[in-house]
């Protein structure tokens, strides 16, 4: 599946659709997954639906249905080279300043 291609309701939906097939195929109800969640039945139902909700309510559930490994897909951790290292000599960027245009 091409994500780019998608806006982000359609990703959401997208989400939630595979949510609720990870859901039924762990043999969880909706009721079941809410409560080891720690939400309401209602945001399991809206969020199968394709409704928005919260990161950590998306962590929550994902966390009860053993999901989590796969944000190290999504976001995997950055290493910095040896070189770059020595470059920063101990300091670690606070943000990042957009170039000037000419």
């Amino acid at each position: 599946m091409d994500w780019n291609s998608l806006s982000n309701s359609e990703i959401i939906i997208e989400l939630g659709k595979r949510m609720k097939n990870h859901r039924i195929k762990t043999r969880f109800t909706q009721r079941e997954l809410a409560d080891r969640a720690g939400v309401s039945l209602f945001t399991v139902a809206q969020i199968e639906k394709g409704n928005p909700v919260s990161f950590s309510t998306l962590v929550a559930l994902l966390r009860v249905l053993r999901l989590l490994e796969n944000f190290e897909l999504l976001l995997p951790e950055i290493e910095i080279s040896p070189i770059e290292m020595m470059k920063l000599q101990g300091k670690t960027p606070k943000r990042i300043r957009s170039k000037k245009s000419s």
